[in-house]
C-alpha cells in the first residue's frame, strides 16, 4: 500500500435507519482495528460510502459523489463503496470507478477486519459480496453509537418477501435473525450505559424468527421493554403479512413501548397490491388497522407508499386515495415508481409517464397533508411527554419528539431550561401539519 496511506477514515451514510446504524457497527469495528475517523473526505486516508440502492436516484448520488472524489486518488486515498450497491454491483464497479478499492455488501461486514488486512497490504481490488445464502448476522461489541439517548438495535436482517418492485432481498440477503438471548443482553447494556430510548430495526423487524425458539417478536419488544433503565422501545417496519395481534396487545400491556406503529401498505388497492407481490390484500391489511385502532392506547400509524406502480390504473390510484382517508395516517412517506435492477417488475410494462407520476404523488401528499392539519389539531390543550433532542437557536424553542413519533417544539423558561436526551411533560398550545409547538409544564 502507498506509504501515503493512513489509518483515518471518513464515512459518509445514504439510506435508512438499517444503514445508519450499520454505518455506527462499522465505525466501531475500523476504530477497535486502529483506525481513527476523521470529519472530512480531505483528512482521510480511507473514504467510506455506505450505500442503499431502494431508488435509481440514491444509487446514482453516490456514483455522482464518488466522482467528484477521484482526483483525491492521486493523494494516497483509498475509497470503499459498501452496503447495497455493493451487492447490487458487485465488481463492476471496479469498472465503473477504477479508483474504488473496496467493494463489500452488507451481508459481509463481519469480514471487515480481514477485508482491512487486504486493502492494507495493498491489494487494489478487495471484495466481500456474500450470496443470499448466508446465515451470519452482523455483531460487534464495537458499535460507536452517534446518540449518546437513543440507540438502535438489529434484531433481523435480510429479507425473504420478494416483492416484485424491491431490491432489498437480493442485496441484503434473506432473513436471518439475532438470538433473543443476543438481543436482550445488547439492550441490557445500552440500558447501563445510560440509553434510555432503544430501537429494534429490521427489513421487515416483524418476522422476527427466534433461532433458540424462546420468544415471539411480540415477547422480545415486551422483553426489551421491560428492560431496567429503558424508558421508550420502538421497532420499525413491519411487513404487514407478519403484523399480528399479540404485538398491540404488547403496546397495551407496556408503557414503555411507543404508541407508534410503522405499517407500509404501498397501495389501496388489491389487484395492485397482487402485482406488487405484497402477500396481503387491501382487506387484510385494514383488519390490522382495525386491531391497532381497537387498542386502549391511542396508537399513531404511519406508512409508505408507492404511485406509478406498472399497470395502476386511475381506479387503482383512487382506492390508495380513499385508503388514506379511511386509516387516517398521521404519516406518509410516499415515492414514484422506480424501476429497480434484478426485480420481477422490470418485465412489467412501466406505461405510466414521469408527469403522471408525479402528478399522483403530488395529489397523495396533498391529501395527507389536509388530514394530518386536521388529526394533528385534536393535540391542542393536552399535555404529552416528549424526549428533548435539542434547541433551534434561531426560535428560542426546544425540539422534542413524542412517544406517536410527532416532533414538538416548545418553549421553556431559562431557569428551566432542559438537557437533552430527558423527559418533559408539555402542554401542546399549537399544531401544524407536520409537528406541534407547546410550552413545558412546571
Amino acid at each position: 500500500m502507498p506509504q501515503t496511506f493512513e489509518k483515518t477514515f471518513f464515512l459518509e451514510t445514504f439510506g435508512c435507519q438499517m444503514n445508519v446504524h450499520d454505518s455506527e457497527k462499522v465505525i466501531g469495528t475500523l476504530i477497535a482495528q486502529g483506525y481513527r475517523q476523521v470529519e472530512n473526505v480531505e483528512e482521510a486516508g480511507l473514504v467510506l460510502f455506505n450505500t442503499c440502492s431502494i431508488r435509481d436516484k440514491a444509487e446514482q448520488k453516490v456514483f455522482h459523489r464518488l466522482n467528484d472524489f477521484k482526483k483525491l486518488k492521486k493523494q494516497g486515498k483509498r475509497f470503499g463503496v459498501l452496503g447495497c450497491v455493493a451487492q447490487q454491483e458487485g465488481e463492476k464497479i471496479f469498472e465503473r470507478a477504477p479508483y474504488v478499492s473496496l467493494v463489500a455488501g452488507s451481508a459481509s461486514y463481519r469480514n471487515l477486519p480481514q477485508m482491512l488486512v487486504q486493502l492494507e497490504a495493498g491489494n487494489s481490488r478487495v471484495t466481500g459480496l456474500d450470496d443470499r445464502q448466508t446465515d451470519e448476522t452482523f455483531e460487534t461489541e464495537f458499535t460507536a453509537r452517534s446518540n449518546p439517548h437513543r440507540g438502535y438495535i438489529t434484531i433481523i436482517e435480510g429479507c425473504d418477501k420478494f416483492c416484485s418492485y424491491c431490491i432489498v432481498p437480493y442485496t441484503r440477503g434473506k432473513e436471518r435473525s439475532r438470538s433473543s438471548d443476543s438481543v436482550l443482553s445488547e439492550a441490557h447494556r445500552m440500558a447501563e450505559a445510560g440509553y434510555t430510548e432503544i430501537q429494534l430495526l429490521g427489513q421487515n423487524v416483524n418476522s422476527y424468527l427466534d433461532p433458540s425458539g424462546r420468544k415471539s417478536f411480540a415477547q422480545l419488544l415486551a422483553a426489551v421493554g421491560e428492560a431496567p433503565g429503558i424508558h421508550r422501545v420502538r421497532f420499525t417496519t413491519s411487513h404487514p403479512r407478519d403484523f399480528t395481534r399479540d404485538i398491540v396487545e404488547a403496546i397495551d400491556s407496556l408503557p414503555t413501548l411507543c404508541d407508534h406503529v410503522h405499517l407500509p401498505v404501498q397501495s389501496g388497492s388489491s389487484k395492485t397490491l397482487r402485482a406488487m407481490m405484497r402477500l396481503y390484500t387491501r382487506e387484510e391489511y385494514l383488519e390490522r388497522i382495525r386491531w391497532i385502532k381497537e387498542a386502549r392506547r391511542p396508537i399513531s400509524i404511519t406508512t409508505d407508499i408507492i404511485v406509478g406502480f406498472p399497470g395502476e390504473t386511475n381506479s387503482d390510484f383512487e382506492e390508495t386515495i380513499t385508503l388514506l382517508d379511511e386509516v387516517g395516517y398521521d404519516g406518509v412517506f410516499a415515492f414514484k415508481y422506480s424501476p429497480r435492477p434484478h426485480t420481477p417488475a422490470l418485465s412489467m410494462i412501466d406505461s405510466i409517464g414521469d408527469e403522471e407520476k408525479s402528478k399522483r404523488l403530488a395529489i397523495v401528499l396533498e391529501r395527507q397533508r389536509e388530514i394530518q392539519r386536521t388529526s394533528y389539531c385534536r393535540h391542542v390543550g393536552s399535555i404529552i411527554e416528549v424526549m428533548v433532542e435539542g434547541k433551534n437557536e434561531a426560535r428560542g424553542q426546544w425540539i422534542g419528539r413524542t412517544s406517536q413519533n410527532k416532533t414538538l417544539n416548545f418553549t421553556a423558561a431559562a431557569e428551566k431550561s432542559p438537557q437533552i436526551g430527558s423527559y418533559h411533560p408539555i402542554r401542546v398550545t399549537a399544531s401544524f401539519p407536520n409537528s406541534l409547538v407547546g410550552e413545558i409544564v412546571a
